[in-house]
């Protein structure tokens, strides 16, 4: 049962400009029953603000997906300073590195899986599960990640436990309970070093490093009996707070009891020989033997330790699940009316057809060659029908809308009007020809007003020779592309706005929703050239970066003006004469966005500074 808490936004501004039309026009949507809905809304009318005001007023569990992990961040950021007495929680993947179980036939290649974990980003996805199953006040702010396989809400809620020191409580154990608990739940134990997922043992007293959890539990026995509970700093040991019951949940995000393995096994076994007999038939002499020497010893592991590597392959088995069915993934933790808002929907939209397609070709390969069972086929993101079928109130937001969103969308806000009155940015067109000299020209005339630059790229190694040329003539410079991880691009995106450096260099990461208003020029190199990094969408998407500053401007350089560049030109002046009218008529004078700069993504998180 979930602890009942109301949304309360909190924050110094009301609803301006287009926002009260476009929270009130959703909010009639939803309560009418209309399942599909869009924002479309310019850059910087404070579309976010305007989703947080719905949450508000409808109450309800929201998962918001994002198409990137800085994006996650930065929404994370400010639905957490808007509702600092809610749940407002993180989910991403928690893969440092990711390296997927392969086999490659044209080179007789088999890749294991290798993989390495972010333990605190593991902590915050258990946070979220815990979040999610104990109160109604949940906020997710989640990447494309939180739609992958993991446990069933329900096998994950009875993996768990509650320890009370009350001896007449409903929940009460002993020592030696409490140790098969947390073995049972994948808890290790480690003397040295308590880690998240870790336990330890000295005397009668049990300290855990619950995951999801900042703090760990120490727990004093005397003889068999709990006799306290104590909330930990898992470092130091310093007493935090005393506790009357603490809920322990899994340490692991996919759990199988030792009932469901008892169950499972024999259904590997009677696949795992009808496979075989398949192989045979074809010829596939080794490629039988191998399947049955590896799943054999996949059944050895499960029955002895209740795990074995690639568990995950086997989970239709252990959740007793249909051929072909969807697997649970983070939407079937929440309740049942919950609220679904995908940002930048033009861009994960697609994310979301393509995702499925790619998992079940890689794992094509291991049935085909004997490495996995045609189980392994049903360890699956789901299929975008999948995902829509089951996602019951979806609202897309989007500057740039694609073609899916346009028609499934029975409701239509639109938000054009910026509340700090701040109009489109002017554009200016000029020749790629000895661009550089012009551009440096440029940077100079915003650096000396102490306003930063964006620099778009078309390539990774353009960007970085842009940087290196920049900083060779002492302007400040730092690039941002894919190949550097999540935390220290939010790092970066942070130093920028410091004015630690004035000129970043980008390609595709400074398209969509970054929030920099200290930002007056954006200058965007090859704008003429093919390709969906210059489509009209991509375009407006870039222009918008400049639109958060009262001297925003946007320079194109190209050799030609396309049909992109001229739709995205023409469209961008519209929206001016539409804001330009309303700032006339209302009185409105426009001012740059100030946005205080927060801590760093590891400090928000509550990362350790090492991390």
């Amino acid at each position: 049962m979930r602890t009942v808490i109301d949304f309360e936004l909190q924050s110094s501004y009301k609803p301006m400009g287009d926002q009260p039309q476009a929270i009130k026009k959703l909010i009639n949507g939803i309560e009418s029953g209309e399942d599909r809905l869009l924002l479309k809304g310019a850059t910087g009318t404070g579309k976010t603000f305007t989703i947080a005001n719905i949450i508000q007023k409808l109450n309800r569990q929201t998962l918001i997906i994002a198409h990137n992990k800085t994006l996650v961040a930065q929404l994370w950021s400010e639905l957490k300073e808007l509702f600092p007495n809610n749940a407002v929680e993180y989910f991403v993947s928690y893969y440092d590195y990711y390296q997927p179980e392969a086999y490659i036939p044209h080179k007789d290649l088999f890749i294991e899986k290798d993989s390495k974990i972010n333990e605190e980003i593991e902590r915050m996805r258990h946070s979220v599960m815990n979040s999610l199953l104990k109160r109604t006040d949940v906020i997710v702010v989640a990447s494309i990640s939180c739609l992958y396989p993991m446990s069933s809400p329900e096998d994950f809620s009875t993996s768990s436990f509650v320890l009370s020191i009350e001896p007449e409580g409903y929940f009460s154990y002993k020592y030696e309970q409490v140790i098969k608990m947390l073995i049972d739940n994948q808890y290790t134990r480690n003397d040295i070093e308590l880690k998240p997922g870790n336990f330890r043992l000295s005397g009668g007293v049990i300290d855990i490093y619950p995951m999801g959890k900042t703090e760990a539990i120490r727990l004093t026995f005397f003889g068999d009996e709990l006799e306290e509970i104590l909330a930990i700093h898992p470092i130091t040991e310093e007493i935090l707070e005393t506790l009357e019951e603490v809920h322990i949940f899994a340490a692991s995000s996919f759990v199988a009891t030792s009932k469901q393995i008892e169950n499972a096994v024999p259904l590997i076994e009677k696949d795992l020989r009808e496979q075989i007999s398949h192989l045979r038939n074809l010829g596939h002499v080794i490629e039988a033997e191998r399947l049955e020497k590896r799943t054999l010893y996949d059944i050895e592991m499960l029955k002895n330790t209740g795990y074995c590597v690639g568990i995950e392959n086997y989970s239709r088995y252990m959740q007793n699940r249909e051929q072909g069915s969807r697997c649970f993934n983070l939407t079937d933790y929440f309740d049942s009316n919950y609220l679904t808002v995908i940002d930048e929907s033009h861009v994960l939209l697609p994310q979301l057809r393509a995702m499925y397609a790619g998992d079940q070709s890689r794992k094509k390969s291991l049935i085909d060659y004997g490495y996995r069972l045609p189980s392994t086929l049903d360890n699956r993101p789901p299929t975008f029908n999948e995902f829509m079928e089951h996602t019951k109130s979806l609202i897309f937001m989007s500057a740039t809308p694609g073609n899916y969103e346009l028609e499934t969308s029975r409701i239509f806000a639109e938000q054009i009007i910026r509340p700090t009155g701040l109009v489109d940015p002017k554009i200016e067109l000029k020749s790629s020809e000895n661009y550089f000299q012009y551009l440096l020209q440029e940077i100079k005339k915003t650096i000396n007003k102490n306003e930063r630059v964006l620099v778009i790229a078309l390539t990774k190694r353009q960007a970085e020779e842009i940087t290196q040329e920049l900083n060779a003539l002492k302007v400040k410079s730092a690039y941002l592309h894919s190949e550097i991880e999540n935390i220290e691009r939010s790092e970066i995106i942070r130093s920028f706005r410091m004015g630690e450096f004035d000129v970043l260099v980008g390609i595709n990461l400074l398209r969509e929703g970054l929030d920099l208003p200290e930002v007056s020029l954006v200058s965007v190199i090859g704008s003429d050239k093919r390709g969906f990094l210059r489509s009209k969408s991509a375009l407006l998407q870039i222009i918008g970066r400049a639109s958060r500053n009262i001297n925003g401007r946007v320079i194109l350089f190209a050799d030609n003006r396309t049909e992109n560049i001229k739709e995205a030109m023409e469209e961008t002046e519209r929206r001016r004469e539409i804001q330009n009218t309303y700032n006339k008529e209302n009185g409105i004078k426009p001012k740059t966005i100030i946005k205080k700069n927060t801590g760093t993504l590891r400090s928000l998180l509550g990362f350790k500074e090492n991390i």
